[in-house]
C-alpha cells in the first residue's frame, strides 16, 4: 500500500530532466539562493553624550556609537538598512563607493537622490553589492552631520576566494576624524552668514579618540596590540571633514594593496597620503621578536590651500604582546620607550605627486582594468574658489563685502528643494534644474597663474545630461583664485581611472600623449593637486542622478558641487528602478 505513493524510476527520471533543463535556461535565481546573502542592519539616529578633550557635549550618532557600527557583507550580498531618524535634524546616509547599479534613491545625497530622513521618520536603504569587495565606508550626507555620523564598510570576497596578497593574520579598521568643541552645524551656518571661513576642529582622531598629545586625552588613545611575526590588514579610512593627512607608524613599512576597494599594484612606504572620502588598505607585516619598544601611529594634515588648518596630530599606540612570565618581569622595571615616526611636511606637494604616481591597477586577466580606450564626450571643468556679491542688508567678510564661494566652471551649485532623482524620474524637471552646466569654463584665463580682476561666480542648480553608455573624459583643472588647493572630488554611482596628473596648466595637445592607459588608478575619490590637474575615464553605464563634489565639507557646503544625469539605456537591465514606497518627502 505504502509502496504505491513512491513515483516510478520513469517518472522520477522525467523530473530529474526537468530540474537540469530549468537550471539550464534560469542558473542565476537557482544559484543565487546560495550564493547570495541579504543581511539586514537597523541604524537609529541618536543623540548622544561623549566626552573628548576635558569637555562633554551632545553629538549625533548611530545606534549610540561613535564612530558608528561596522557593515560587514560579501561580494554580490544584498543589504537591507533601515535608518530611523530620532534626533531634531534631518538626515541622510550614502554609502561611499558603493556603485549603487540600477539602485540611486540608496545612494543618499541630500536633495540629489532623495529628500531628508524627517524627525520620527524611517527610510530602508536597500541595495547589492555588485562586483566589489574591500573596504568603503557610509557617512551623513546633510549639511556638516557626518563630523560624527559615519563607520566602515567592509567588503569581503566571494567565498573561497582569495585576496591577491597575502591572507592576513587580523584585519583592523582605522577611520580617521576630526572633533569639534562646537556644535558643527552652529560652525557652518556662521561661515555661511559672514561669507568667511569656517572655524577649524579641535582634534584629529583615530577610531573617534584624539590620543595623548591633546588636553586630558591620554585615555582616549587607540591602542592596536599586535603579535610578533604577523602580517595584519589596516582598512584606512579618511572620515575628516576638511583635511587630507599623512599616516605613518614609528619604525614600520606598510605596503599598500588596494584604493577606494580596488586592488592595485602593491608597494612598500612609510608614510599615507590619504584625503576625505578616500580608503586605503594595508598590510603591516610586525617584527619577527618582541621588540622592547612601544610604537607610535600619527596622523596629522596635509596642507595646500590659504584657509586656516588645525595644526595638530593624532597619535595612538602600536603594542606588541609579551608573554605574562615577561610582562611579570617588566612590571617592576621602566616604561618601555615610545618610538615616533617622522612625517613630511605639513605642504609636502611633492611627496603628494610622486606617492599618487604609485597607486597604480592590477590590471591582470583577474582583475582587469577596463579603461575606455576611445572617447564620447570630453569635459574640462575648472575646481576652485571665488566670491559672490552679498545682498545690501548683509555685512560680508570677504574682498570687498563679498562672501566666499566655491564653483566648478565658474557655477557654484544651488541646492534644491526637491531631489533631482525624483524630478528626473518623473519628468518634473522644470523649475528644479537646467540641462546646461558648460562643459568648459566660460572664459580662458591662465587657470594656475594670476587670477583675473573679476573673480565673482555665477549660481545655479545646472546638470550634464549623458545618454547611457557614454564614455567620458573629464580633466579637473585647480585655480589659484583666492588660492590653489588640493581638492578631493568624489563622483557617486561610478569609479573611474586616474589617465593622468599634473602640475600648472593642463596642456590639451601635449598632455593626453603621457596618459596612463594600461594600468591607471580606479578609485571614486581623487585629489586634484593643488596648481595642477587631474584627467578622469569612466563610462555612464548606470542609470540616475550621479552627485560629484569636493569632500572637503566647506567647499561642498560653498557649492563646489554638480551632477551627472544618465540615461537609461534600452535593454530592461539599463533602466533605472523605480522609487521605494517609503522614499522622504521634501
Amino acid at each position: 500500500m505504502g509502496s504505491s505513493l513512491l513515483p516510478s524510476p520513469a517518472f522520477s527520471m522525467a523530473i530529474f530532466f526537468v530540474v537540469c533543463a530549468f537550471l539550464c535556461v534560469f542558473p542565476e535565481p537557482a544559484l543565487a539562493k546560495h550564493a547570495r546573502v541579504t543581511r539586514h542592519y537597523k541604524f537609529n539616529i541618536k543623540s548622544q553624550n561623549v566626552k573628548r578633550l576635558c569637555q562633554t557635549k551632545s553629538i549625533v550618532t548611530v545606534n549610540g556609537q561613535f564612530p558608528g557600527p561596522r557593515i560587514i557583507a560579501r561580494e554580490g550580498d544584498r543589504l537591507v538598512i533601515k535608518v530611523v531618524n530620532h534626533v531634531q535634524n534631518n538626515l541622510t546616509l550614502h554609502w561611499h563607493g558603493v556603485r549603487q547599479l540600477r539602485s540611486g534613491w540608496a545612494d543618499g545625497p541630500a536633495y540629489i537622490t532623495q529628500c531628508p530622513i524627517q524627525t520620527g521618520q524611517s527610510y530602508v536603504y536597500n541595495f547589492t553589492i555588485t562586483g566589489q569587495r574591500g573596504t568603503l565606508w557610509w557617512h551623513a550626507h546633510i549639511s556638516w552631520l557626518r563630523a560624527t555620523v559615519y563607520g566602515p564598510i567592509v567588503i569581503l570576497p566571494k567565498r573561497h576566494v582569495p585576496y591577491p596578497f597575502p591572507q592576513p593574520f587580523q584585519e583592523v579598521p582605522i577611520i580617521f576624524g576630526e572633533w569639534w568643541k562646537a556644535d558643527t552645524e552652529a560652525v557652518i551656518s556662521q561661515a555661511l552668514q559672514t561669507g568667511s571661513g569656517p572655524n577649524v576642529s579641535d582634534a584629529y582622531t583615530i577610531n573617534g579618540l584624539p590620543g595623548p598629545l591633546y588636553n586630558c586625552s591620554a585615555n582616549d588613545t587607540y591602542k592596536l596590540k599586535v603579535k610578533p611575526g604577523r602580517t595584519y590588514l589596516l582598512r584606512l579610512i579618511n572620515a575628516a571633514l576638511d583635511t587630507e593627512l599623512f599616516f605613518s607608524i614609528a619604525n614600520h613599512t606598510l605596503t599598500v594593496v588596494e584604493a577606494d576597494a580596488v586592488y592595485i599594484k602593491p608597494f612598500k612606504t612609510q608614510i599615507v597620503l590619504i584625503t576625505p572620502g578616500q580608503t586605503t588598505n594595508v598590510l603591516l607585516k610586525t617584527k619577527s621578536k618582541s621588540p622592547k619598544a612601544t610604537f607610535v601611529m600619527a596622523a596629522r594634515p596635509y596642507v595646500t590651500g590659504p584657509a586656516a588648518f588645525d595644526n595638530s596630530t593624532t597619535t595612538g599606540l602600536l603594542e606588541y604582546e609579551t608573554s605574562s612570565v615577561k610582562a611579570n618581569k617588566n612590571k617592576n622595571k621602566k616604561k618601555l620607550p615610545l618610538l615616533k615616526p617622522v612625517l613630511p611636511k605639513l605642504n609636502d606637494t611633492l611627496f603628494s605627486m610622486n606617492y599618487n604616481k604609485k597607486i597604480r591597477s592590477l590590471a591582470n586577466a583577474k582583475f582587469p582594468a577596463n579603461v575606455p580606450k576611445a572617447v564620447n564626450k570630453n569635459f574640462f571643468f575648472t575646481v576652485g574658489l571665488g566670491v559672490s556679491t552679498c545682498s545690501k542688508k548683509q555685512t560680508c567678510q570677504g574682498p570687498n563685502n563679498t562672501r566666499v564661494v566655491a564653483a566648478i566652471n565658474n557655477v557654484t551649485f544651488v541646492q534644491p528643494n526637491t531631489a533631482l532623482l525624483q524630478a528626473h524620474f518623473f519628468n518634473q524637471s522644470k523649475g528644479v534644474y537646467t540641462t546646461d552646466f558648460p562643459a568648459n569654463p566660460p572664459f580662458k584665463f591662465n587657470y594656475t597663474g594670476t587670477p583675473p580682476s573679476n573673480i565673482a561666480v555665477s549660481s545655479g542648480t545646472k546638470v550634464v545630461v549623458l545618454p547611457f553608455n557614454t564614455s567620458v573624459e573629464l580633466v579637473l583643472q585647480d585655480t589659484s583664485i583666492i588660492g590653489a588647493e588640493s581638492h578631493p572630488l568624489h563622483l557617486h554611482g561610478f569609479n573611474f581611472f586616474v589617465v593622468g596628473f599634473g602640475s600648472g596648466n593642463f596642456d590639451p595637445k601635449n598632455d593626453p600623449k603621457k596618459y596612463n592607459l594600461v594600468d591607471p588608478a580606479e578609485r571614486n575619490t581623487v585629489g586634484v593637486p593643488s596648481g595642477g590637474w587631474v584627467a578622469i575615464r569612466f563610462l555612464s553605464d548606470n542609470p540616475g542622478v550621479w552627485f560629484m563634489h569636493c569632500h572637503l565639507e566647506v567647499h561642498t557646503s560653498w557649492g563646489l558641487k554638480m551632477a551627472w544625469v544618465v540615461l537609461d539605456g534600452k535593454r530592461r537591465n539599463q533602466k533605472l528602478l523605480p522609487p521605494p514606497s517609503d522614499l522622504p518627502k521634501c
